[in-house]
């Protein structure tokens, strides 16, 4: 009897510690990581009428007309960077077409330069000669005798590798295949090898390539036809050589139409998560409907060039992912052609530019700064000048957890954290507003952090920190359960959750 009893204590234990392994196992480790909701990754479940909601960027100003001679109606395939506190530099196509495909002069790569992000000017950088000048703000030609033709998709952005030579601060790649393109100055370019470093693909868009920090690894993603047009991705120690063989992105639902640019990045406030913003290409060919789009003259006009031209749209999604490969694609527009009479729902516009770059507000002096991107309108539009407005949307407010005044909740899955404070990035109306409560991994909640002693959060703010109502008084202290497996459960009403995140 004495043995039984022993070999029961001895199942029990080691039972116990596989079921405490197997919960271990399942803890997400979010540490001190700023976290979206941009995904299921941290969602255990929705109640009430919580649900996850797409945001839309709201349309601003034009920013930028490209009416110079060397320039025209095809804008396009454009990169913002915010190379310092006060420094912004936008690559840009300058072409300029005929029913959007006959070309009317030489596809030329050009500079803008901001302080702002918002009014842009053009250098006069004396590089390449156009009708007899050089006082123009090109960089590069489609017959540079050097770097051959790179100008059409060519991609620049700032190498973030702490290794990197100061000589290459700046690298690119562009050309069909794609060659690697280095710069001390973001201006003067050479190519760094003399063969391409990705040959599998269909080139024939903007193809872009960065130092992923997280993962610490160079990332490429460039466009392939697959089902339509699709998007690969490869990955290389070095830059200029020692890149895997591609592979095709998988997408979650679905990948929710031809895909054409991709513009993937790293979200500078969470670089473990991919956040990209590709141009959906949407054909539904001759139907009632296009004859009531804008310009249905010009349309019929162009369609005797390529059917195509008049009656495919190009408009902006969202998707994101935390590996690279496996992105989670919203299947609604995150911009949509817009409600305007002209010059609008053509193909060509709406592409959004590679890079996502910090603004200063335009609502206010004192109000937080806001996340911008840039877009095309007008374009491919016979004898008129194609166009860049700028949209922005709050920071982190790409996806939030939204429920209506009848209220929902949110419980994340078990998560291990660094930190002392919890801070929300959110929104509410006046009447509305959060609570939080935390659960053990019992799913009970975890004494003085009940969501009934969270005073209601109301406000907008996009760092506010979460406080419980002890004997004491207010406390936000929650160090205590960093090394234990937590859920936070969240109640919403008439409110809005972008992120949160434990703040040491």
């Amino acid at each position: 009897m004495k043995n039984i009893k022993i070999f029961n204590c001895l199942f029990l234990f080691v039972l116990y510690g596989l079921v405490s392994t197997k919960a271990n196992f399942n803890v997400l480790k979010v540490d001190d990581r700023r976290e979206l909701f941009v995904d299921n990754h941290l969602i255990e479940k929705l109640e009430g009428f919580a649900r996850q909601s797409l945001n839309n960027p709201i349309p601003r100003e034009i920013v930028f007309v490209s009416d110079k001679p060397w320039e025209g109606n095809g804008l396009n395939y454009v990169t913002v960077i915010k190379d310092s506190k006060n420094s912004y530099k936008m690559y840009y196509r300058g072409a300029d077409y005929d029913r959007g495909v006959k070309s009317l002069h030489d596809q030329f790569y050009c500079l803008a330069v901001s302080k702002d992000g918002i009014k842009w000017r053009r250098p006069d950088l004396g590089l390449v000669e156009f009708k007899g000048s050089k006082a123009n703000n090109i960089i590069l030609t489609e017959k540079d005798p050097v770097l051959g033709y790179i100008c059409h998709n060519f991609s620049p952005f700032i190498d973030l590798n702490p290794e990197a030579s100061i000589s290459e601060k700046y690298k690119a790649i562009g050309g069909g295949p794609l060659f690697p393109l280095v710069s001390a100055d973001g201006i003067l370019w050479k190519k760094a090898t003399k063969k391409p470093i990705i040959s599998q693909g269909a080139f024939d868009s903007q193809n872009l390539a960065f130092w992923d920090s997280v993962r610490r690894e160079y990332r490429a993603y460039h466009r392939e036809f697959r089902n339509g047009r699709d998007i690969m991705t490869e990955t290389s120690p070095s830059f200029t050589d020692s890149w895997k063989k591609p592979v095709f992105l998988e997408y979650t639902p679905e990948r929710g139409g031809e895909l054409y640019t991709n513009q993937i990045t790293p979200y500078f406030r969470a670089p473990h998560i991919f956040v990209g913003f590709p141009t959906r290409y949407e054909d539904r060919g001759l139907t009632p409907s296009t004859r009531h789009l804008p310009q249905w003259e010009y349309r019929q006009q162009r369609s005797k060039v390529s059917i195509r031209e008049g009656t495919a749209v190009t408009e902006g999604l969202f998707m994101s992912s935390r590996d690279g490969n496996n992105f989670t694609v919203f299947q609604e527009a995150f911009i949509r052609p817009g409600l305007r009479a002209k010059d609008s729902w053509f193909y060509g516009d709406n592409y959004q530019n590679n890079g996502l770059v910090e603004t200063k507000s335009s609502l206010a002096e004192d109000a937080p700064s806001e996340l911008s991107m840039y877009l095309t309108e007008a374009t491919l539009q016979n004898g008129k000048p194609a166009k860049l407005r700028r949209y922005s949307i709050r920071m982190d407010g790409f996806v939030s957890i939204t429920a209506p005044m009848k209220g929902g909740k949110l419980t994340t899955k078990l998560i291990q954290f660094s930190g002392h404070k919890l801070s929300i990035n959110y929104s509410s109306s006046a009447r509305g507003g959060i609570r939080v409560g935390i659960l053990g991994a019992d799913g009970n909640y975890i004494s003085g952090y009940e969501i009934e002693n969270c005073p209601w959060i109301y406000g907008d703010s996009l760092n506010r920190i979460v406080e419980w109502t002890r004997s004491d008084g207010l406390s936000y202290k929650v160090s205590s359960l960093s090394d234990q497996g937590i859920k936070l459960v969240f109640e919403l009403k008439d409110a809005d959750l972008f992120s949160f995140k434990f703040i040491k």
